[in-house]
């Protein structure tokens, strides 16, 4: 009996977090809807706000880190949904050159401020590869609720943030392994080509083959087979990634755009999953709010350290991203250049891997979270500026509300 009075009373406590989560994330995000700012910022600061810097309603743990993680696949699932294959082709060279310049900056600007500042080697190493990698699913929820993501520079950027991917792994493998002392070039140029062949493979032949399928799909007996099918294909792609190499979100990204070219079922699928996703993402844009412990932050020299990575993360990505798609207007440039900026998640793995491995200081790992979580919130209202002119050429209102992002998903798809 004492056993499951127990077991009862964690289910209630499990229940009550997620309770918090979603509802002060959901009253942050209408707060902020009405300021006319993205919600997603609201959502992050809902984090914040609850978590252990704040009010200490949340605590960060294992099984929110999972939904969260679930919720990001959701919502590059369902970006990839809206993105056709040809698409991304068609602006290939483009994003390559905006990937790589955007992972070259933040890189070595990371590194030279470590350096300067008095950390070792491999702490220079670590804090220029937490400032390389762009978390695209802040970006592309600004974007789906903006109604913007068949415009042209939306690609380049969902384009460039898997190769940004691949490149980012590849600069992390080599810190990791800087970090335990010693590189396995032979094992690292084997990841990285495995990497790439996947992501190639499967955006090359993953859309021809599943609207092929399609027909054969549909008519299964099982309910809604083409969402189930889907999501099969959602997390199966999401777990194939991991052992390429590359991140999750990258396989369910791949997975919806293997099916964005069966149009008849498009629709369908955008509106089944559209109510999964917004149900899971707060619990990521939360999550993120919460790794940010405000404490560490009584030292001065670490508000100053934590600025200036900060600064130089929004400045080179900016600038990377920007001078990768030159030839494009000055607004289409600033566009992509915004697009690249938020680090999110990806930044705070990169600073947790030094720490575990005792290679960077507190005052670095807490330079990279605050800059993790700064570009996270200062990237939504930039997006929202830039694409502003985009958006009232279309005649999109201002702001979007739950309903006006499925029926904007169903016009475009």
């Amino acid at each position: 009996m004492p056993v499951v009075i127990a077991a009862s009373v964690e289910h209630g406590e499990v229940l009550l977090a997620l309770f918090i989560i979603i509802a002060s994330a959901k009253v942050m995000a209408e707060i902020f809807e009405r300021l006319r700012q993205p919600a997603v910022v609201g959502e992050i600061l809902a984090g914040v706000v609850i978590g252990p810097s704040v009010l200490g309603w949340v605590q960060p743990s294992e099984l929110i880190a999972i939904i969260a993680e679930v919720g990001v696949i959701f919502l590059l699932f369902m970006v990839g949904l809206e993105t056709k294959p040809q698409d991304i082709f068609r602006v290939g060279k483009r994003a390559f050159l905006v990937g790589t310049l955007g992972v070259a900056f933040p890189f070595v600007a990371g590194y030279a401020i470590a350096s300067f500042w008095g950390g070792s080697f491999v702490e220079a190493m670590f804090i220029g590869a937490a400032l390389v990698a762009t978390s695209v699913g802040i970006t592309a929820r600004v974007l789906a609720s903006m109604g913007l993501l068949d415009r042209e520079t939306s690609r380049i950027i969902l384009g460039a943030a898997v190769i940004d991917d691949v490149l980012g792994l590849i600069i992390l493998s080599v810190v990791s392994a800087v970090g335990t002392g010693g590189v396995d070039f032979g094992a690292l140029a084997w990841t990285a080509g495995l990497a790439v062949l996947f992501t190639v493979i499967v955006g090359l032949f993953g859309s021809k083959l599943m609207t092929s399928l399609a027909p054969g799909i549909t008519s299964l007996r099982m309910s809604k087979p083409f969402f189930n099918i889907g999501l099969i294909l959602c997390f199966g792609l999401s777990v194939m990634s991991l052992y390429f190499g590359v991140a999750a979100i990258i396989g369910a990204f791949l997975a919806g755009m293997a099916l964005a070219e069966a149009t008849e079922e498009n629709h369908k699928m955008h509106q089944l999953t559209n109510g999964v996703t917004e149900f899971l993402v707060p619990f990521f844009l939360v999550n993120i709010g919460m790794q940010l412990n405000l404490s560490v932050f009584r030292d001065a020299s670490v508000v100053a350290l934590a600025l200036i990575v900060t600064l130089l993360a929004v400045v080179t990505k900016f600038i990377g991203g920007g001078l990768g798609a030159w030839g494009m207007t000055r607004r289409e440039m600033a566009q992509v250049g915004v697009g690249m900026i938020p680090r999110g998640e990806v930044g705070v793995v990169v600073a947790q891997i030094g720490l575990g491995l005792a290679a960077i200081s507190q005052q670095f790992f807490a330079a990279v979270l605050f800059m993790a979580v700064a570009t996270t919130l200062i990237a939504p209202p930039l997006i929202k500026l830039c694409f502003a002119e985009d958006k009232d050429r279309d005649g999109i209102p201002d702001p979007m509300t739950e309903e006006d992002v499925s029926d904007d998903f169903a016009r475009i798809g």
